[in-house]
C-alpha cells in the first residue's frame, strides 16, 4: 500500500512539474520570442500550435493532479464522508487544504475560460488582423489569464509543500 501512495505522490509532483514548467516556458521563452521582429511572421501559427499542444498536456496534468490528490488524501485517512462532514477542514491541515482546493477550483475555471473562450478568440483575431485593437485586447486578456493561472499554480504548490510540512 505504501508503494501506491509513494507512486501517487510522485505522479502528483511530476504532473505539477510538467504543468507549471510548461506554463513558465510559454511565459518566459515562447511568448517573448514571438515578439521578436524575426518571428512575427510565424508567431500566430507558432502560438496556435504550441497552445494547442500545451492545452492537451495541461488538462491531462490537471486531471492527474486531481486524481492523485484524492488518492493522497485517502492514504492519509480522509474519505468522502470527511469532506462533507466538515471534519476534513478542521485544524491547520484542513484550513490549508481548503485554501488550496479553492485555488485549484479557480485555476480550473480560469483555464477553461482561457483555453476554450478567450484563447481561441485571440488566435482567430490574430490570424485575421494582428494589429487590430480588438486583437491586441484579446491577446492581452489571454496573457493575463495565463499569468494569473501561473501565479495561482505557484501558490498552490507552496500550499502543497505546507500541507506535507504541517499546515498554516
Amino acid at each position: 500500500m505504501r508503494f501506491l501512495y509513494l507512486f501517487s505522490v510522485w505522479l502528483h509532483v511530476v504532473a505539477a512539474i510538467i504543468w507549471i514548467g510548461g506554463a513558465l516556458f510559454l511565459a518566459l521563452v515562447l511568448v517573448p520570442a514571438t515578439r521578436q521582429a524575426a518571428y512575427r511572421g510565424i508567431a500566430p501559427a507558432l502560438i496556435q500550435w504550441s497552445g494547442a499542444r500545451f492545452r492537451s498536456i495541461s488538462w491531462v496534468c490537471l486531471a492527474t493532479l486531481l486524481l492523485s490528490g484524492i488518492c493522497n488524501l485517502a492514504y492519509r485517512g480522509f474519505g468522502w464522508a470527511d469532506l462533507w462532514s466538515g471534519q476534513l477542514w478542521q485544524g491547520p491541515f484542513g484550513r490549508t487544504l481548503g485554501i488550496k482546493l479553492l485555488l485549484v477550483a479557480l485555476i480550473l475555471l480560469l483555464s477553461a475560460v482561457h483555453d476554450f473562450v478567450i484563447g481561441p478568440q485571440a488566435r482567430e483575431r490574430w490570424q485575421a488582423d494582428a494589429t487590430a485593437a480588438e486583437t491586441l485586447r484579446l491577446r492581452r486578456r489571454a496573457s493575463w489569464f495565463g499569468r494569473i493561472n501561473l501565479l495561482l499554480a505557484l501558490i498552490v504548490t507552496a500550499l502543497g509543500v505546507t500541507l506535507v510540512r504541517g499546515g498554516i
